[in-house]
């Protein structure tokens, strides 16, 4: 027990706190058609990771982090701006901020001479989840020792916040973000402020995203913003069953795709390991199939029923 609260116990936890604060906000982007938000976000974050290395001198996560955050809140206010004041189709207005972001950090990198900042490529793409380990765990007497806990991975911590500030803004905003998804007019027409909303639910994302992808990786941050809302929508048509439903599904991405890296490579007798963000991105996969296939609006039921 206690090599695994050491060496998987950290991981696990920020996969399955990014999955789940991902997959949870996700419901909301499915519903009002912005799946690909994520997208967009986990593209727009270097010029602020630049800027923090610009302003601080050194690579350390805190400074960048934040700067990647900003320049997140910053493309999702863009996105919401450009769409409102330009009538473009939200996917338009997508691809010219992230695109444009993406260019300006290039740029900033040039010109700034900031080339010693290191963004190797597959930490990009699949995070740092296997670099996750927490040397003070002693035993189960950990998970509540406060000395213990602050020794933990500070990625993991930072998720656990995130988590806890997505649940918080879902339950205090739960019923004003149903009605401005589903009718913004009338939510309008009796007083609140869809467009309002509409840049909270924009600022969450682009927060968990970017916690998110610092841990693991560009290619689970979308995967786990589309699929376990999908998979939910695919189960289910009512909202408060629909975000339970999610969490599940994020809970299974998670842990499941975290598990199948270490099992799957045993199994097959391969002699190397398996990413592990990549794996949660393929269980999300099959998980989405399974729903899709044998859900109450799967193609085995439609079939059955013909």
């Amino acid at each position: 027990m206690t090599l695994f609260l050491q060496l998987d116990f950290a991981a696990l936890s920020a996969a399955v706190l990014a999955c789940l604060a991902c997959g949870l906000l996700g419901n909301l982007l499915l519903l009002t058609r912005q799946s690909l938000l994520g997208d967009a976000i986990s593209h727009s974050v270097l010029p602020g990771l630049v800027m923090g290395f610009i302003v601080t001198g050194t690579r350390a996560t805190l400074p960048m982090v934040l700067g990647a955050m900003a320049a997140a809140v910053l493309a999702a206010l863009l996105i919401s701006l450009i769409r409102r004041l330009a009538r473009l189709e939200a996917g338009a207005a997508m691809g010219v901020v992230f695109s444009g972001m993406f260019a300006l950090g290039l740029v900033l990198i040039e010109v700034s001479g900031a080339r010693s900042v290191d963004l190797d490529v597959d930490c990009v793409l699949y995070g740092q989840l296997e670099a996750l380990i927490w040397p003070a765990a002693t035993g189960l007497s950990s998970l509540w020792d406060p000395v213990a806990l602050a020794d933990m991975p500070q990625e993991t911590r930072t998720l656990a916040g995130v988590l806890a500030l997505t649940l918080a803004g879902l339950a205090l905003l739960w019923k004003e973000l149903r009605l401005a998804a589903f009718d913004p007019d009338f939510a309008a027409s009796i007083g609140f402020a869809p467009r309002g909303l509409s840049l909270v639910v924009l600022v969450l994302v682009s927060v968990a995203c970017v916690a998110a992808f610092w841990a693991v990786g560009s290619i689970l941050v979308i995967a786990a913003l589309v699929a376990p809302a999908a998979i939910a929508r695919l189960l289910t048509d009512d909202y408060r069953r629909q975000f339970l439903l999610s969490a599940a599904a994020a809970v299974l991405m998670g842990a499941g795709g975290y598990g199948a890296a270490i099992l799957v490579p045993w199994l097959l007798g391969l002699g190397h390991g398996l990413n592990a963000a990549g794996m949660m991105a393929v269980v999300a996969g099959l998980l989405l199939a399974l729903a899709w296939a044998f859900g109450p609006y799967g193609r085995v039921r439609r079939v059955s029923v013909a």
